[in-house]
């Protein structure tokens, strides 16, 4: 990990956080991992194998009504439906530097509640 100036922001805190989550947090194609990125209006959850390098699937919130909360457990539905169909049962959770609250939260649960294993 390259070294980093003290930070300033909120978001160069976040980055500071999600690099010393990601070294303990390693996806493989067994077990990827699933990543969440919160931003402003959307959410976003994509499983990511860290040893081939590559993303195996991505689900958005884009189309779906109600309030971010609900709109972030649908997510996880979504992401945890169409892994079943990959033959992903288990996986690894990257909350990518945010509390573990909120719509972070609600993508964890919907996942959980569509059938994947933490």
């Amino acid at each position: 990990m390259p070294k980093m100036a003290r930070p300033k922001s909120r978001d160069q805190l976040r980055t500071r956080r999600h690099f010393r989550l990601r070294k303990k947090v390693i996806g493989s194609a067994e077990r990827p991992r699933l990543v969440v990125y919160r931003s402003i209006k959307h959410i976003y959850a994509q499983l990511v194998d860290d040893t081939a390098q590559r993303t195996i699937m991505t689900v958005t919130d884009s189309g779906l009504e109600g309030k971010p909360t609900e709109r972030s457990v649908e997510v996880g539905k979504r992401l945890a439906a169409k892994a079943k169909d990959a033959g992903v049962k288990r996986v690894v959770f990257d909350r990518a530097g945010y509390k573990y609250h909120g719509r972070v939260k609600g993508v964890a649960d919907g996942a959980r509640e569509g059938g994947l294993e933490f």
